[in-house]
C-alpha cells in the first residue's frame, strides 16, 4: 500500500480547516456554553482529522478504511452539535453558511476516499 503523507490529503486539510474554524468560534462563547456544547463540538471536529491521520498511518487498507469510517462518524457528530448550537442561538446564519460548504465538501470527499480505499484493497 503506497503511503501518502496524511497532511497532503484534501480530506485532512478540510478536517483541519473545519476544526480550526469551530475552535475560533467556540473559544468566544461564554463559560457555560464552552464547557457543555463547546467541548463536545471541538472534540468531535478534532476527531475527524485525528482519525484520518491515524488511519493513514496503518499498514493495511482494512484498518485505514475503519478509521475513515470513524472520521465520517465524527463528522456526523459535528453536524449534530452544529445544529444544536444554531438552534440554541450560539451560531448565526452567517456562521452556518460559512461552515456548511466545508462540512458538505468534507462529507463528499470522505466517502470518495473510502471508495478509493475499498477499490485499492481489492486490487492487492
Amino acid at each position: 500500500m503506497e503511503k501518502l503523507n496524511f497532511e497532503k490529503l484534501q480530506i485532512y486539510q478540510l478536517a483541519e480547516q473545519l476544526a480550526d474554524e469551530i475552535w475560533f468560534i467556540v473559544k468566544n462563547w461564554d463559560e457555560f456554553e464552552r464547557n457543555t456544547i463547546g467541548r463536545q463540538i471541538v472534540r468531535s471536529a478534532d476527531s475527524i482529522g485525528a482519525n484520518i491521520a491515524e488511519g493513514n498511518g496503518r499498514h493495511n487498507f482494512r484498518d485505514n478504511k475503519r478509521f475513515i469510517k470513524i472520521a465520517r462518524g465524527s463528522l456526523n457528530e459535528t453536524r449534530h452539535w452544529l445544529r444544536r448550537a444554531y438552534v440554541r442561538k450560539l451560531l448565526t446564519s452567517d456562521r452556518v453558511n460559512q461552515l456548511k460548504p466545508i462540512v458538505n465538501d468534507l462529507s463528499i470527499k470522505l466517502n470518495a476516499y473510502l471508495k478509493y480505499l475499498e477499490k485499492a484493497s481489492q486490487s492487492t
